[in-house]
Parts: structure tokens; C-alpha cells; sequence
């Protein structure tokens, strides 16, 4: 197993004093942190829980950051995502909602690890007003790392395979919904008829398609008459396959915002986490309903995420 590193810039040397974890279903990132939670160095290695043969988990472990570990081997281990899932090292219990920051840390599942005991932050999980349950794992961490102790009512959105939107009142998460959007794009993309009358993944973002998708979603019919309507366009040739997807993309994701309208019509603003590209997406979305946003790095937040479950768990101290 190999990884990729870089270097947190110059600067005075700081020893090791947590390595902060993010280890999801098919990503490894690490992060060598000195005690004002500044990043020394950072990792990254597509070895998700999926990629690790045999649910060898301390042997992938040792092999990724074993020269860390043996630098600082009084540094402790906080690790968050799908690592604590079930198909993960050792499955850490959800902490119910509402739930704040001190809640994970007072519930951290130990995982022992040689002489040391690792951390796995909990998920969370919620059971929505019909009574149907929802989770996260690995999401609450970059929450309360991009969120601080924010005052009063706001909204997260993580966008990804399955977004993630989360109600939170002074620093608590109330309540949390799970949008499969990206994961029922490549399904359609990829597993259906539509994929048949679209360019591929190297076709270049459409801006007006997307824009064009998302009005769409505000018109009646619901998802499942617009998703056809991709194809339809296409046999009369008003949808070109090269902004097919963008279009695609744009009908998913508005459709997923107007099933979060009465979170929008509650907050004054969204916070958006994630990647660069498809957080531009969401925010350009937001902006359509007159939504302000504000965006976060997923790496900024899951770092301070941790940092901050470890500091409140008397793991990390503050720095002198």
C-alpha cells in the first residue's frame, strides 16, 4: 500500500501531537497534527474500508502511518467515517440526536491497537418525524470542525454520493436527512437507458444545462417524469450528449433541494462542505432559491472536526 504525502509549509518544527483520521469507504487521509491543531503533514491512499483485504485493518494501519506512530508514540488517535461502520475495524454505536460535540467525545469506541487504544468517533443517527430512521458517519466530524460553537439556527450540506443535510441550534445536530443524489446519478449515468444519450465523464461541465436542469425541478411532474424527459429531449435532439450530465446533474440535485425546502426556509444560511467542484455546484443551486452560503474545505473540517472531539476529550491538550 502506498500514499501520497505533502508537507503543511515551513515554519519552526512542532512535535506530533495527535494524528487525526479520516477513513472512509474508499479513502484513507491521515493527518500529523501539532497542539494548536495545525496540520505537520498530511496522507492519502484510495485504500477506503472497501480496499482492505481480509478486514486487515491494524495491518493497513501500520503500513500507512507506522512511521508516524513510532515518531510519537504518545500521540493519540482519533479516527472518523466508515472506519467505525460496521464493515469497518470495530463498529463504534451511533450517539443519537440531538447531539453536540462533547456527545462524541464522551463516546468514543476504543479500538486497541498494539500498546496503544485508538479512538473512533461515533456516528450519528436520528429518526425523522414518520419515525424513519437515518445515519451519518464521518460527516459529524467535519460538522462541528466547520461549525465551532455557531449560536443560533443554521443548515449543513454535505454533498456527495449520498448527501448529507443537517439541522443544527447552537451547536447541536437537532436532526439530519440523507439525499442518495450522487449515487442515483451514477446509477442513471451509468446503469440506464439515459446513460445511452449522454457524452461520458470527460465531457466538460455545461453551466446553461445545469441551470436548465434545476429550473426543471422547480416544474411539476416529479423526478421520476423529468428523469425520462433526458432521454426524450435527446431523441429530438434539444439535449445534446455533451450536456446531457450537467442536466442530469442539475434535475438530481434540484430535486434534492426542493426536498429540504423547509430546512432552507428555516436558516439564514448553508454551510456548504466538500470538494471543490461539486460544492460550487450545490452553492450556484442555493443561490437559484436565494439561499446564502458559505464554504468549507471537507479537509479543514474534518481536521478541526477532530481536533476538537479530541480536545474535548482530554486527549489533546490545549497548546501552552
Amino acid at each position: 500500500m502506498g500514499y501520497a504525502p505533502g508537507g503543511s509549509g515551513g515554519g519552526e518544527a512542532v512535535e506530533t501531537a495527535l494524528i487525526a483520521v479520516d477513513w472512509g469507504t474508499s479513502n484513507f487521509r491521515a493527518y500529523d497534527v501539532d497542539a494548536t491543531g495545525a496540520i505537520r503533514d498530511r496522507r492519502a491512499a484510495p485504500q477506503g474500508i472497501l480496499q482492505v483485504p481480509d478486514g486487515a485493518f491494524a495491518d493497513a494501519f501500520a503500513d500507512l502511518v507506522g512511521d508516524w506512530l513510532e515518531a510519537a508514540p504518545d500521540a493519540p488517535v482519533v479516527m472518523s467515517g466508515m472506519i467505525g461502520s460496521r464493515s469497518g475495524w470495530s463498529e463504534a454505536a451511533y450517539a443519537a440526536c440531538p447531539a453536540d460535540a462533547a456527545a462524541l467525545a464522551q463516546s468514543l469506541h476504543p479500538v486497541p491497537f498494539g500498546a496503544r487504544t485508538l479512538s473512533i468517533v461515533p456516528g450519528l443517527s436520528t429518526v425523522g418525524p414518520s419515525g424513519v430512521h437515518d445515519v451519518i458517519r464521518g460527516e459529524e466530524t467535519q460538522i462541528f470542525g466547520a461549525l465551532g460553537d455557531t449560536a443560533g439556527r443554521t443548515a449543513v450540506c454535505l454533498p456527495g454520493t449520498h448527501a448529507k443535510w443537517a439541522d443544527v441550534a447552537d451547536g447541536r445536530v437537532t436532526g439530519f436527512r440523507t439525499a442518495m443524489t450522487g449515487e442515483v446519478f451514477a446509477v442513471m449515468a451509468e446503469h440506464s437507458i439515459l446513460g445511452r444519450t449522454m457524452a461520458g465523464p470527460e465531457a466538460p461541465a455545461d453551466a446553461a444545462a445545469f441551470a436548465r436542469g434545476l429550473a426543471r425541478a422547480d416544474e411539476a411532474g416529479g423526478l421520476l417524469h423529468h428523469a425520462f424527459g433526458v432521454r426524450a429531449e435527446a431523441l429530438f435532439d434539444a439535449l445534446k450528449p455533451a450536456a446531457a450530465r450537467s442536466y442530469l446533474s442539475g434535475l438530481l440535485i434540484g430535486h434534492e433541494l426542493g426536498g429540504m425546502a423547509d430546512i432552507l426556509a428555516a436558516v439564514p444560511e448553508v454551510t456548504v462542505i466538500g470538494a471543490d467542484a461539486l460544492s460550487a455546484l450545490y452553492v450556484e443551486a442555493l443561490a437559484g432559491r436565494g439561499v446564502a452560503t458559505r464554504r468549507v474545505a471537507g479537509d479543514t473540517a474534518v481536521v478541526d472536526g477532530l481536533v476538537r472531539v479530541a480536545r474535548l476529550a482530554r486527549l489533546l491538550k490545549d497548546a501552552p
